[in-house]
Protein backbone atom coordinates (compact mmCIF):
# COMPACT_ATOMS: atom_id res chain seq x y z
CA UNK A 1 0.00 0.00 0.00
CA UNK A 2 1.23 3.63 -0.68
CA UNK A 3 2.82 5.27 2.05
CA UNK A 4 0.38 8.45 1.86
CA UNK A 5 -2.22 9.66 3.89
CA UNK A 6 -5.01 11.30 2.47
CA UNK A 7 -6.71 14.50 4.17
CA UNK A 8 -9.78 14.31 5.96
CA UNK A 9 -11.18 17.61 3.94
CA UNK A 10 -10.62 15.14 0.36
CA UNK A 11 -13.79 14.35 -1.38
CA UNK A 12 -15.05 12.14 -3.81
CA UNK A 13 -17.69 13.00 -6.51
CA UNK A 14 -17.16 10.23 -8.72
CA UNK A 15 -16.26 6.22 -8.46
CA UNK A 16 -14.70 4.03 -11.37
CA UNK A 17 -14.20 0.61 -10.60
CA UNK A 18 -12.42 -2.50 -12.22
CA UNK A 19 -15.31 -5.72 -12.72
CA UNK A 20 -13.92 -8.81 -12.82
CA UNK A 21 -11.97 -9.90 -9.23
CA UNK A 22 -13.49 -6.61 -7.91
CA UNK A 23 -17.39 -5.82 -8.05
CA UNK A 24 -18.03 -9.19 -8.37
CA UNK A 25 -17.00 -12.66 -6.60
CA UNK A 26 -15.13 -15.35 -8.22
CA UNK A 27 -18.25 -16.80 -9.29
CA UNK A 28 -18.80 -13.40 -11.85
CA UNK A 29 -21.97 -12.29 -9.12
CA UNK A 30 -22.96 -9.45 -7.74
CA UNK A 31 -23.53 -9.56 -3.19
CA UNK A 32 -26.57 -7.76 -2.16
CA UNK A 33 -24.02 -5.68 -0.31
CA UNK A 34 -22.39 -4.48 -3.34
CA UNK A 35 -25.37 -3.44 -4.74
CA UNK A 36 -26.41 -1.52 -1.65
CA UNK A 37 -23.17 -0.06 -1.31
CA UNK A 38 -23.53 1.24 -4.69
CA UNK A 39 -27.64 2.67 -3.97
CA UNK A 40 -25.79 4.44 -1.59
CA UNK A 41 -23.42 5.88 -3.94
CA UNK A 42 -26.40 7.05 -6.45
CA UNK A 43 -27.98 8.58 -2.93
CA UNK A 44 -24.99 10.71 -2.56
CA UNK A 45 -25.05 11.78 -6.29
CA UNK A 46 -21.42 10.26 -6.96
CA UNK A 47 -20.95 9.40 -10.49
CA UNK A 48 -20.77 5.71 -10.85
CA UNK A 49 -18.56 3.85 -13.44
CA UNK A 50 -17.34 1.01 -14.68
CA UNK A 51 -14.16 -0.03 -16.57
CA UNK A 52 -13.22 -3.39 -17.77
CA UNK A 53 -11.63 -6.08 -19.98
CA UNK A 54 -14.91 -7.15 -20.87
CA UNK A 55 -16.33 -7.06 -24.33
CA UNK A 56 -19.63 -4.73 -24.26
CA UNK A 57 -21.60 -7.67 -24.37
CA UNK A 58 -20.37 -8.58 -21.10
CA UNK A 59 -21.16 -6.50 -19.51
CA UNK A 60 -24.93 -5.67 -20.40
CA UNK A 61 -26.00 -8.13 -17.05
CA UNK A 62 -24.37 -5.34 -14.79
CA UNK A 63 -26.51 -2.41 -16.12
CA UNK A 64 -30.03 -3.51 -14.32
CA UNK A 65 -29.15 -4.43 -11.08
CA UNK A 66 -26.36 -1.57 -11.09
CA UNK A 67 -28.84 0.62 -12.14
CA UNK A 68 -26.30 2.38 -14.51
CA UNK A 69 -26.86 5.57 -16.11
CA UNK A 70 -23.45 6.82 -17.63
CA UNK A 71 -20.88 4.95 -20.11
CA UNK A 72 -18.76 2.32 -19.92
CA UNK A 73 -15.67 1.38 -20.43
CA UNK A 74 -15.52 -1.98 -22.26
CA UNK A 75 -12.22 -3.44 -24.09
CA UNK A 76 -10.43 -1.02 -20.84
CA UNK A 77 -11.72 1.94 -23.18
CA UNK A 78 -11.25 0.35 -26.65
CA UNK A 79 -14.85 0.88 -26.66
CA UNK A 80 -17.36 3.30 -24.67
CA UNK A 81 -20.84 1.96 -24.16
CA UNK A 82 -24.13 3.75 -23.40
CA UNK A 83 -26.34 1.46 -20.85
CA UNK A 84 -28.33 0.39 -24.19
CA UNK A 85 -25.06 -1.02 -25.50
CA UNK A 86 -24.93 1.79 -28.04
CA UNK A 87 -21.18 2.68 -28.84
CA UNK A 88 -20.32 6.16 -28.11
CA UNK A 89 -16.29 5.58 -29.31
CA UNK A 90 -14.55 2.83 -30.65
CA UNK A 91 -10.57 2.57 -30.90
CA UNK A 92 -9.24 0.13 -33.22
CA UNK A 93 -5.76 -1.10 -33.00
CA UNK A 94 -4.06 -0.33 -35.97
CA UNK A 95 -4.62 -3.14 -38.97
CA UNK A 96 -0.93 -3.09 -40.15
CA UNK A 97 0.22 -3.74 -36.59
CA UNK A 98 -2.35 -6.12 -35.32
CA UNK A 99 -0.11 -9.14 -37.37
CA UNK A 100 2.69 -8.70 -35.59
CA UNK A 101 1.27 -8.58 -32.35
CA UNK A 102 -0.71 -12.15 -32.90
CA UNK A 103 2.62 -13.61 -33.93
CA UNK A 104 4.89 -12.27 -31.14
CA UNK A 105 1.83 -13.65 -28.68
CA UNK A 106 2.19 -16.82 -30.68
CA UNK A 107 6.14 -16.40 -30.17
CA UNK A 108 6.05 -16.32 -26.78
CA UNK A 109 3.57 -19.75 -26.34
CA UNK A 110 0.11 -18.01 -25.50
CA UNK A 111 -2.51 -18.46 -27.81
CA UNK A 112 -4.55 -15.51 -29.33
CA UNK A 113 -7.94 -14.52 -30.01
CA UNK A 114 -9.21 -11.15 -30.56
CA UNK A 115 -12.18 -8.83 -30.16
CA UNK A 116 -14.41 -6.90 -32.90
CA UNK A 117 -16.84 -4.27 -31.62
CA UNK A 118 -19.33 -7.07 -30.74
CA UNK A 119 -17.96 -10.61 -31.90
CA UNK A 120 -15.59 -12.66 -30.19
CA UNK A 121 -13.03 -14.80 -32.37
CA UNK A 122 -10.99 -18.08 -32.15
CA UNK A 123 -9.19 -20.03 -34.27
CA UNK A 124 -9.81 -23.58 -31.91
CA UNK A 125 -12.96 -24.16 -30.05
CA UNK A 126 -10.96 -25.96 -26.60
CA UNK A 127 -9.06 -22.64 -26.85
CA UNK A 128 -7.95 -21.84 -23.24
CA UNK A 129 -10.10 -20.45 -20.81
CA UNK A 130 -12.65 -20.03 -23.70
CA UNK A 131 -14.72 -21.99 -21.66
CA UNK A 132 -14.29 -19.88 -18.81
CA UNK A 133 -14.53 -17.00 -20.54
CA UNK A 134 -17.88 -17.65 -22.53
CA UNK A 135 -19.34 -18.26 -19.05
CA UNK A 136 -18.14 -14.87 -18.02
CA UNK A 137 -19.53 -12.81 -20.88
CA UNK A 138 -22.53 -14.61 -21.57
CA UNK A 139 -22.09 -15.74 -25.12
CA UNK A 140 -20.05 -17.86 -27.35
CA UNK A 141 -16.83 -17.32 -29.57
CA UNK A 142 -17.33 -17.47 -33.66
CA UNK A 143 -14.38 -20.20 -34.19
CA UNK A 144 -12.73 -19.20 -37.76
CA UNK A 145 -9.89 -21.20 -39.59
CA UNK A 146 -7.85 -17.66 -39.30
CA UNK A 147 -7.44 -14.32 -38.11
CA UNK A 148 -7.16 -13.27 -41.81
CA UNK A 149 -9.47 -10.38 -42.79
CA UNK A 150 -10.55 -9.89 -39.18
CA UNK A 151 -7.56 -7.49 -37.92
CA UNK A 152 -8.91 -4.21 -39.77
CA UNK A 153 -11.23 -3.41 -36.75
CA UNK A 154 -9.91 -5.39 -33.98
CA UNK A 155 -10.13 -3.66 -30.58
CA UNK A 156 -8.30 -6.20 -28.84
CA UNK A 157 -6.32 -9.01 -28.49
CA UNK A 158 -5.93 -11.02 -25.77
CA UNK A 159 -3.01 -13.60 -25.16
CA UNK A 160 -3.91 -16.69 -23.07
CA UNK A 161 -1.38 -19.03 -20.75
CA UNK A 162 -1.78 -20.81 -17.75
CA UNK A 163 1.93 -20.08 -17.53
CA UNK A 164 1.70 -16.93 -15.77
CA UNK A 165 5.62 -16.11 -15.76
CA UNK A 166 4.95 -16.07 -19.93
CA UNK A 167 2.22 -13.86 -19.89
CA UNK A 168 4.12 -11.10 -17.98
CA UNK A 169 7.70 -12.17 -20.39
CA UNK A 170 5.15 -11.41 -23.30
CA UNK A 171 3.59 -8.29 -21.68
CA UNK A 172 7.25 -6.97 -21.26
CA UNK A 173 7.86 -7.66 -24.98
CA UNK A 174 4.93 -6.34 -26.62
CA UNK A 175 5.11 -3.00 -24.34
CA UNK A 176 8.62 -2.85 -25.61
CA UNK A 177 8.04 -3.50 -29.16
CA UNK A 178 5.03 -2.14 -29.98
CA UNK A 179 4.17 0.38 -27.05
CA UNK A 180 3.94 2.98 -29.69
CA UNK A 181 0.97 1.59 -31.36
CA UNK A 182 -0.92 -0.71 -28.24
CA UNK A 183 -1.49 -0.77 -24.91
CA UNK A 184 -0.52 -3.77 -23.06
CA UNK A 185 -0.95 -4.81 -19.87
CA UNK A 186 -2.01 -7.77 -17.51
CA UNK A 187 -6.25 -8.37 -16.58
CA UNK A 188 -5.85 -11.36 -14.89
CA UNK A 189 -2.74 -13.44 -14.57
CA UNK A 190 -3.33 -15.77 -17.47
CA UNK A 191 -4.23 -12.79 -20.30
CA UNK A 192 -2.38 -10.13 -21.60
CA UNK A 193 -5.00 -7.63 -23.16
CA UNK A 194 -3.38 -5.82 -26.10
CA UNK A 195 -6.06 -2.54 -27.37
CA UNK A 196 -5.22 0.23 -29.19
CA UNK A 197 -2.68 3.11 -27.79
CA UNK A 198 -5.29 5.73 -25.79
CA UNK A 199 -7.50 2.61 -24.84
CA UNK A 200 -6.02 1.48 -21.36
CA UNK A 201 -7.23 2.68 -17.96
CA UNK A 202 -5.23 5.66 -17.25
CA UNK A 203 -6.78 7.30 -20.07
CA UNK A 204 -10.18 6.23 -19.16
CA UNK A 205 -10.21 7.84 -15.92
CA UNK A 206 -8.79 11.18 -17.60
CA UNK A 207 -11.52 10.74 -20.07
CA UNK A 208 -13.64 10.66 -17.61
CA UNK A 209 -12.48 13.52 -15.89
CA UNK A 210 -12.66 16.13 -18.52
CA UNK A 211 -16.20 14.70 -20.30
CA UNK A 212 -17.64 15.11 -16.72
CA UNK A 213 -15.36 18.15 -14.71
CA UNK A 214 -14.55 16.15 -12.41
CA UNK A 215 -11.22 17.05 -11.29
CA UNK A 216 -8.74 13.59 -11.01
CA UNK A 217 -8.22 14.13 -7.91
CA UNK A 218 -12.24 13.99 -6.72
CA UNK A 219 -12.06 10.55 -8.57
CA UNK A 220 -11.77 7.28 -6.72
CA UNK A 221 -10.85 4.04 -8.10
CA UNK A 222 -11.06 0.65 -7.45
CA UNK A 223 -9.28 -2.82 -8.70
CA UNK A 224 -6.94 -5.38 -8.51
CA UNK A 225 -5.05 -6.42 -11.37
CA UNK A 226 -1.91 -4.77 -12.89
CA UNK A 227 -3.73 -2.86 -15.84
CA UNK A 228 -5.47 -0.75 -12.96
CA UNK A 229 -2.25 0.30 -11.89
CA UNK A 230 -2.58 3.06 -14.36
CA UNK A 231 -5.61 4.19 -13.30
CA UNK A 232 -4.64 4.08 -9.81
CA UNK A 233 -1.52 6.64 -10.66
CA UNK A 234 -3.97 9.07 -12.33
CA UNK A 235 -6.61 9.24 -9.21
CA UNK A 236 -6.82 10.91 -5.97
CA UNK A 237 -7.68 7.74 -4.59
CA UNK A 238 -7.36 4.07 -5.18
CA UNK A 239 -8.08 1.13 -3.80
CA UNK A 240 -6.12 -2.48 -4.19
CA UNK A 241 -8.32 -5.42 -3.77
CA UNK A 242 -7.45 -8.19 -0.87
CA UNK A 243 -6.84 -10.44 -3.51
CA UNK A 244 -4.71 -8.13 -5.54
CA UNK A 245 -0.70 -9.11 -5.92
CA UNK A 246 1.50 -7.64 -3.56
CA UNK A 247 3.02 -5.78 -6.06
CA UNK A 248 -0.52 -3.80 -7.28
CA UNK A 249 -1.51 -3.10 -3.81
CA UNK A 250 1.87 -1.37 -3.03
CA UNK A 251 0.88 0.80 -5.19
CA UNK A 252 -2.55 1.40 -4.11
CA UNK A 253 -3.82 4.66 -1.40
CA UNK A 254 -5.69 1.79 0.60
CA UNK A 255 -6.33 -2.12 0.83
CA UNK A 256 -9.76 -3.32 1.19
CA UNK A 257 -10.99 -7.16 1.69
CA UNK A 258 -10.98 -9.29 -1.39
CA UNK A 259 -13.75 -9.73 -3.86
CA UNK A 260 -14.72 -13.59 -1.63
CA UNK A 261 -14.95 -11.29 1.44
CA UNK A 262 -17.40 -8.27 0.62
CA UNK A 263 -13.97 -6.10 -0.48
CA UNK A 264 -15.44 -3.70 -3.21
CA UNK A 265 -18.45 -2.96 -0.47
CA UNK A 266 -16.20 -2.89 2.21
CA UNK A 267 -14.01 -0.21 0.06
CA UNK A 268 -17.05 1.92 -0.79
CA UNK A 269 -18.14 1.87 2.77
CA UNK A 270 -15.03 2.52 4.88
CA UNK A 271 -13.39 5.04 2.15
CA UNK A 272 -15.49 7.00 -0.11
CA UNK A 273 -18.83 7.72 1.49
CA UNK A 274 -17.63 9.10 4.25
CA UNK A 275 -15.89 11.92 1.40
CA UNK A 276 -18.69 11.39 -1.09
CA UNK A 277 -20.01 14.33 -2.49
CA UNK A 278 -22.76 15.22 -5.31
CA UNK A 279 -21.23 15.30 -9.26
CA UNK A 280 -21.69 17.91 -11.31
CA UNK A 281 -24.36 17.53 -13.62
CA UNK A 282 -23.72 15.92 -16.89
CA UNK A 283 -23.36 17.51 -20.20
CA UNK A 284 -26.62 18.05 -22.25
CA UNK A 285 -27.06 16.00 -25.23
Amino acid sequence: MADASLPPSQTIAAVLTDVDGTLVTKAKALTPRAIEAIEQLHEHGVLFAITSGRPPRGMKMLVHPLEMQGPMAAFNGGIIVQPDMSIVDERAIPADVAPAVIDAISAHGLYPWIYSGTEWYVTDPGAPHAARESSTVQFQPTVVPSYDGLLDRTVKIVGVSDNHDLVAQCEAAVQQEFGLYTSAARSQPYYLDVTHPTANKGVVIERMSDYYGIPLEQIAVVGDQANDVLMFQRSGLSIAMGNASDEVQRQASYVTASNEDEGFAKAIEQFILPRAVPAPAPPAG
